[in-house]
């Protein structure tokens, strides 16, 4: 049987994009986005917790990122888990990190919260830029009483 993986987060980007290029002249953007949640304990008090997750993005997707995220950035990332193990050279210690490799991102939020001034999403499949969604729309809870269904 053939394994399935795919992740999709929302959040905020920790820091600058980093881009790199490997030996062989591929290009690979590493950054992180804070992903937060929140809930109620069993108390009923209600908490925020937030996850740090990793992701990459390589060839002209990761150039593109690297030219138009920054810190901050309101994200959505999708792609594949990937898993890489390495031995530490200074501990010997055996190390191994859980990561997204982007294949979508898009940025959320309003043009005035993005680099490039207006709403963009990347993708790795055609790398093209496509325009996103309107700035003019409200951000408001959704009232679930007005849903037909």
């Amino acid at each position: 049987m053939r394994g399935f993986s795919k992740a999709i987060i929302t959040g905020n980007l920790t820091r600058d994009p980093e881009l790199r290029t490997t030996p062989n002249g591929a290009s690979v953007c590493s950054f992180s986005v804070a992903v937060n949640r929140t809930y109620r304990d069993a108390s009923g008090e209600q908490k925020e917790d937030v996850s740090f997750i990793d992701c990459s993005a390589w060839g002209k997707l990761g150039e593109m990122i690297n030219q138009y995220a920054k810190k901050g950035s309101g994200v959505l990332v999708s792609g594949r888990l990937d898993q890489r193990s390495w031995e530490d050279k200074a501990t010997g210690q055996k190390r191994s990190r859980v990561e997204i490799v982007a294949e979508d991102f898009n940025f959320t939020g309003s043009a005035r919260d993005n680099a490039g001034g207006s709403s963009s999403s990347f993708s790795s499949a055609n790398d093209a830029v496509d325009a996103g969604m309107p700035d003019d729309i409200p951000d408001e809870e959704i009232d679930l009483s007005d849903v037909p269904f």
